[in-house]
């Protein structure tokens, strides 16, 4: 850590501490957060250094810095003294989003207005979230239906990434699922909304979604993505939830446990798994996916450097899929080098942030002639022939 000479101000440490940061003051500067921050693969970030100057109540809440964690949370995991540090970010952050104490970015800022005015980050018409289900016949949630499909935003408005709800979709079809959508009914989850610091905003969308779920009768959710996972599962239950929650990955694991879930083609391809943080490290799911690529004939799992609680992050967490990543500095870069390491021909995973940034990242490094970014569900769908 620096020299710097820094200028404690009380007030808004007491504020910041107040905001949800109260375990900065556990730090004893051990360095373990900022020897395994991803960041310092790529460029440098110390998250000791900020969460002494949250302690101190710092003012310098314009700094950049603050906007670059990416919420994987292996700082976290690796706290001996278990210092939330995602919490001090965010209670920083809120200072800056909820209290205008400082700017931000505006790729955030767009974000987030878009969010609050179209309930989508692409700031697109509401009435278009429906739109991929209503091409693959997929049905309004009625009560009778065993679970309710939550897309996300993102496969719901970005095309790159639409094949995820249309492969999942596809398959539960074939299963013969009793399954629908809330359609315009949902918004955003807010998972990255709350990360970002609007806690107002993350409140008003989860009590919509909650209020919807509770109207149509839905009792299981099924989702495509970690993120709404988490939130719908953690945060949620503390605004009066309650349905249960499970990624598509460990619904699907089940069914195929159960029998249900069978294959009738080869995929004769070398397959590496890249865990999402928040189906990982977050929420502690490493078996499941894992479980269906073996199943699934033809599949020879190969496994990369850094792999379940040690997987390097896609950079996309805590708003930073909004965010423009220089090359070089994108921890997706180093995802698809140990993919190619092991000699593997698809890169899968199984969460929507992850997919765009892989992709992303595969086509700059002109690697794409060579390897394809896939979703679980995509190879599932293949798979059932």
């Amino acid at each position: 850590m620096t020299n710097e000479q820094l200028t404690v101000d009380l007030e808004t440490a007491d504020l910041i501490r107040d905001s949800g940061a109260e375990t900065c003051t556990m730090c004893f500067q051990c360095a373990q957060c900022s020897s395994n921050c991803p960041w310092n693969r790529v460029a440098h970030l110390d998250p000791r250094r900020m969460l002494h100057k949250a302690r101190l109540g710092v003012a310098d809440l314009e700094d950049e810095e603050w906007w670059m964690c990416a919420t994987c949370r292996t700082c976290v995991a690796r706290c001996p003294m278990e210092v939330d540090i995602i919490g001090v970010m965010r209670a920083v952050r809120r200072l800056v989003v909820g209290y205008g104490a400082g700017r931000y970015p505006d790729s955030i800022r767009y974000a987030l207005k878009s969010i609050a005015g179209a309930s989508n980050p692409a700031g697109e018409s509401p009435d278009k979230r429906a739109d991929w289900s209503k091409k693959l016949n997929v049905p309004a949630f009625t009560p009778d239906m065993e679970v309710a499909y939550f897309s996300c935003c993102v496969p719901a408005y970005d095309a790159k990434v639409k094949r995820m709800a249309n492969n999942l979709s596809g398959v539960l079809q074939k299963l013969g699922v009793k399954f629908g959508t809330l359609g315009t009914a949902e918004k955003c989850c807010g998972e990255s909304v709350r990360k970002c610091g609007n806690e107002e905003l993350f409140t008003s969308l989860a009590t919509s979604n909650i209020e919807a779920f509770k109207q149509a009768g839905v009792k299981k959710v099924v989702v495509s993505s970690p993120h709404c996972y988490y939130t719908f599962k953690n945060e949620y239950p503390e605004l009066g939830a309650q349905f249960e929650v499970m990624h598509y990955t460990q619904y699907l694991a089940q069914l195929a446990r159960e029998g249900k879930l069978k294959f009738t083609k080869e995929i004769k391809k070398k397959v590496a798994y890249h865990d999402p943080c928040y189906l990982g490290r977050h929420s502690g799911v490493y078996d499941d996916p894992r479980y269906l690529l073996q199943s699934i004939p033809g599949i020879e799992l190969v496994e990369m450097a850094n792999i379940r609680e040690d997987s390097i992050c896609c950079g996309g967490g805590g708003g930073r899929v909004w965010a423009e990543t220089k090359k070089g500095e994108r921890f997706s870069e180093l995802r698809i080098d140990q993919a190619a390491d092991v000699g593997a021909d698809i890169l899968a995973t199984c969460c929507p942030y992850c997919i765009l940034m892989l992709d992303d990242s595969l086509l700059t490094q002109g690697k794409d002639e060579v390897m394809q970014v896939m979703d679980i569900s995509e190879l599932v769908h293949e798979a059932m022939g």
